[in-house]
């Protein structure tokens, strides 16, 4: 009898805490994947809406993480198989033209489409930017355009370069990290796109980006240990080191070359041409 006692008592708490565990897991909120980025647009159909997140509070002139997401509004529930794509526009007095940008892919989170745009200009009362989205709910395509405003960086530093290399074709080339530069040797990277025509901006593979960062109030030093950008295939992104040795106003100076180390942009620093041609600037 006191075994069997002992038997129900041992299955009586498995029981117990098997349930404590079912309940404590129950009350775990779920974590909300766009909790650190802006809600910089919305529009909205009967049945959904699209929402449009960036880190930043405004698009601006450069390189720009977007996040999209459809919401049913009858469940209250996210559209993991909306499959969007996006082309962003610009309107000129005379011409439009689109921006490079990367496709929207749901690969982190199932119903968040993250991507990038690279903005080569600004808004101003008569030239604009708008961008449409084409996305599936329910099985049916849809496609919404929306004005969106993009401004120059507040800090006025430059970002992003668009030139025409030795061997005429037109670059975009756009600072990406690091977005808080610290004293120490830093992860960098940045995106290459050449303009096809107006609307088709490709991604270039395989160059290579030199670096040479000096600090212009400084007697224009440089700094030890940076690393060239390389491509890297599964980003799509050129990847290197910045060595930053104290902080202050860095000009990021750069040369570039093709794949057959050909040179198409940018010159040496030296005493009598202290700066690139090519280059990005940071403060921190």
């Amino acid at each position: 009898m006191k075994i069997f006692k002992y038997i129900y008592a041992v299955l009586f708490l498995a029981i117990s805490l098997t349930a404590c565990s079912s309940d404590d897991n129950s009350d775990i909120p779920e974590e909300n994947p766009v909790k650190d980025l802006y809600k910089i647009y919305e529009f909205s159909r009967p049945d959904h809406t699209v929402e449009v997140y960036s880190v930043k509070q405004k698009l601006e002139v450069g390189y720009n993480e977007i996040s999209i997401r459809v919401k049913n509004i009858v469940d209250n529930s996210y559209v993991a198989d909306a499959a969007p794509s996006w082309m962003p526009m610009m309107h000129m007095e005379h011409m439009s033209h689109s921006g490079p940008h990367s496709v929207l892919s749901n690969s982190v989170n199932n119903t968040v489409y993250r991507g990038h745009i690279v903005f080569q200009m600004a808004g101003n009362d008569t030239e604009f930017w708008d961008l449409t989205l084409n996305y599936n709910f329910k099985g049916e395509a849809l496609s919404e355009t929306t004005l969106i405003d993009v401004i120059q960086p507040t800090n006025g530093l430059k970002k992003v370069q668009v030139f025409t290399g030795n061997d005429d074709v037109r670059y975009v080339l756009a600072y990406v990290n690091p977005t808080k530069p610290e004293v120490a040797v830093n992860d960098m990277q940045a995106v290459l796109y050449k303009m096809q025509d107006m609307m088709t901006f490709p991604i270039v593979e395989n160059y290579k980006i030199i670096l040479d960062p000096r600090m212009p109030g400084m007697g224009n030093h440089s700094s030890p240990n940076n690393q060239d950008l390389t491509y890297n295939s599964s980003t799509t992104m050129y990847d290197g080191k910045l060595s930053l040795t104290m902080t202050g106003y860095w000009m990021i100076n750069m040369k570039l070359l093709n794949a057959n180390g050909e040179l198409l942009k940018g010159e040496d620093v030296t005493d009598d041409a202290p700066s690139s041609t090519l280059y990005f600037e940071i403060e921190f």
